[in-house]
């Protein structure tokens, strides 16, 4: 009978604490998300409680209006797209603790050399919103004011002595760091120069401190560096370098001027893929006007800074409201009402269907195979050099934009990757198997994450084999042969012309 008694006493003392379970799972989701985050001891991992602060200097004359925020803390990633949240992940805000994996192999795996290509980090726009006042943001560095870096003032310091660096063409007359009080159109913000000294950091921490790519006594024969003649890109190289190498010493830099956004060199020439860009964009246009709510957007918004609607769409609004969302600066105003963030979730929506249907179509790829061959063939013909036992230009940085490292994403299969964001980095890495020094292979990272088996090359190749790492084969193969077999060519020059014959 005791023993009945205590079991039921046990019983129902179970049943009061699982109601009591239940009933605060539910209170806790009718909680205010402010009051929630209250009950929790830490933030989810990957994103910042807020945008980036205003610090001292220009921002502090703004209005509170000015500083308000434009867009709600993302805690989780949303199961459907999502504008704002999209939008988010394209800022790079500092501060997001991200996961990096490059430099990560088996323990039986020695790493030969890395090729870094990187887009250039924040910006200020490239387009203005006609009759509306530009975005109020200080491109002067200064270490006090946030987002900074505990290097920024070393960083600072050390540029000012680049002038024994060797820089091609028009490099040597760019400016090696920002320092407008009120930037220019297209010049690299603090945000940006923070965003690759952290990149910078993220690449010596497992290149250099954990497997010793680099050479003690490294020289530019070691070393390969390419940027467009961009401020941004220049300066956001160099960014990246020195919290790579720390102080370099600059007369072992020699810096390439490429004059192609898609690095094709000295093969450039390349008709059919004018024509499948052409075909791309007349595909954007068609989709851009099938879009009622775009279009709608467009007029109202174009009624708001009072200009007609087409030159409101040639002006490309989402460059400049991207700015305003990034530094959490309020959207333009005047006379006639507010650009609000309705309309800018309106453009970005729009931005991530058109993204969707880019990769249904083709022409996009088609395009990106074309573009892409001249810079992925010097990559595999410098893996093959390493692989065959040259130490030259063991750790290559190129310099670039979006417009370059989308169709790179495009080419090698990666169709699930997003848009390359501010400071977007993707790497190849060359590995050989200590037990067996003729076997080499491949690893891709997109932002630190691994994505090699992602790829079209080297897709199926998981499926088949037990190896964690990608047969450097594959990527010859594919750069070689498959990227022409797609185009029902067998050379680059022949996919080029193929139309002429």
């Amino acid at each position: 009978m005791l023993l009945r008694n205590r079991f039921l006493l046990l019983l129902a003392l179970a049943a009061l604490l699982a109601f009591l379970s239940i009933s605060l799972q539910f209170f806790s989701r009718w909680l205010p998300v402010s009051m929630q985050l209250k009950t929790q001891s830490h933030v989810l991992p990957g994103f910042p409680m807020r945008l980036i602060p205003a610090g001292p200097g220009r921002e502090d004359s703004l209005s509170a209006k000015n500083r308000k925020r434009i867009m709600p803390d993302p805690l989780t990633e949303p199961s459907a797209p999502d504008p704002l949240y999209e939008a988010n992940l394209y800022c790079n805000t500092p501060g997001i603790k991200e996961r990096s994996m490059e430099g990560h192999a088996p323990h039986n795996f020695k790493l030969l050399s890395v090729h870094v290509m990187i887009r250039h980090g924040d910006r200020y726009p490239l387009y203005a919103i006609p009759k509306t006042k530009r975005p109020d943001i200080d491109c002067v560095l200064e270490p006090g004011r946030n987002p900074s870096h505990p290097s920024l003032s070393h960083f600072i310091s050390h540029m000012t002595k680049g002038s024994e660096a060797q820089m091609e063409g028009s490099l040597i007359s760019l400016p090696r760091f920002p320092s407008h009080s009120l930037c220019e159109m297209g010049e690299l913000t603090q945000t940006g120069v923070v965003q690759h000294l952290l990149n910078g950091q993220i690449l010596r921490e497992h290149y250099l401190k954990k497997h010793r790519l680099l050479p003690s006594d490294w020289n530019t024969k070691h070393l390969y560096f390419e940027s467009t003649g961009k401020s941004r890109t220049l300066q956001s190289g160099l960014t990246l370098l020195y919290s790579f190498l720390p102080d370099f010493d600059w007369k072992k830099i020699n810096i390439k001027h490429q004059w192609s956004s898609i690095f094709c060199s000295g093969h450039c020439d390349c008709p059919m893929r004018n024509h499948y860009l052409e075909e791309e964009q007349r595909r954007q246009y068609s989709y851009r006007v099938r879009n009622t709510q775009l279009e709608k957007t467009y007029i109202n918004m174009a009624k708001v800074v009072g200009v007609p609607t087409r030159q409101l769409r040639a002006s490309n609004p989402i460059d400049s409201l991207l700015c305003h969302f990034c530094h959490n600066i309020t959207f333009p105003c005047t006379k006639n009402g507010c650009i609000d963030i309705e309309h800018f979730k309106v453009i970005k929506s729009h931005q991530i269907e058109d993204e969707r249907e880019r990769h249904e179509k083709q022409l996009y790829y088609k395009y990106a195979l074309l573009a892409t061959h001249p810079l992925l063939n010097q990559t595999v013909n410098r893996m093959q050099r390493i692989a065959a036992g040259k130490k030259d230009e063991v750790f290559a940085l190129y310099s670039a934009h979006d417009v370059t490292l989308s169709p790179i994403l495009s080419a090698i299969g990666l169709t699930e990757a997003r848009f390359p964001r501010f400071a977007a980095r993707l790497v190849f890495e060359l590995w050989q198997n200590s037990d067996n020094k003729n076997k080499h292979y491949v690893r891709v990272l997109y932002n630190g994450e691994d994505v090699t088996f992602q790829t079209s090359f080297c897709r199926e190749h998981e499926r088949h084999s037990n190896q964690p790492l990608c047969p450097l084969g594959k990527f010859v193969n594919f750069v070689k042969k498959e990227m022409f077999s797609s185009l029902n060519s067998t050379s680059y020059y022949d996919a080029c012309h193929q139309r002429l014959f």
